[in-house]
């Protein structure tokens, strides 16, 4: 990281700009030419190891990437506002952002289920007493995102 002076170590402080993020950045080696796509996800933290969790259809682009490479990069950022810097003739984004490198792992039968009625639906108070469709889940795929490298950066 170039910029040490906007690194976020304070563990408090990274887990609350993933809290306020509504949108993980997905990457994934697509040959020649990244794939990135933006998912939903909802999140772990046991005091040593953060894991995302997001599900979407058992086909398609993401899908199959996913599978064929079984790591992918991630990212999640919170635009604060732009700010002109008169007396330095500087323009500025203020932000805060996370970044990282996670292992792909699909979870399937009861660690599935539990992952989307115990993590998933529970990130949002809409959702969290929702009555969702089971038979669904047979066709859903559920990946468990564990990171392995993350770096955060707030420019406040």
């Amino acid at each position: 990281m170039r910029r040490r002076d906007r690194e976020v170590t304070d563990l408090t402080e990274l887990l609350k700009i993933i809290d306020a993020c509504e949108v993980l950045r997905l990457g994934l080696a697509d040959g020649a030419v990244p794939y990135i796509v933006p998912v939903n996800f909802a999140y772990t933290f046991d005091e040593e190891t953060l894991c995302f969790y997001i599900h979407g259809a058992e086909a398609g682009r993401k899908y199959a990437l996913m599978q064929r490479c079984g790591v992918c990069a991630f990212e999640m950022d919170m635009p604060l506002q732009m700010e002109c810097i008169p007396e330095r003739g500087d323009v500025t984004m203020r932000y805060k952002s996370v970044m990282g490198t996670a292992a792909i792992a699909f979870l399937e039968g009861e660690e599935k289920q539990d992952a989307v009625e115990n993590i998933i639906l529970q990130r949002y108070e809409m959702t969290r007493h929702f009555s969702y469709n089971k038979s669904a889940l047979e066709r859903t795929a559920v990946a468990k995102l564990t990171v392995q490298e993350l770096r955060a950066k707030a420019n406040l």
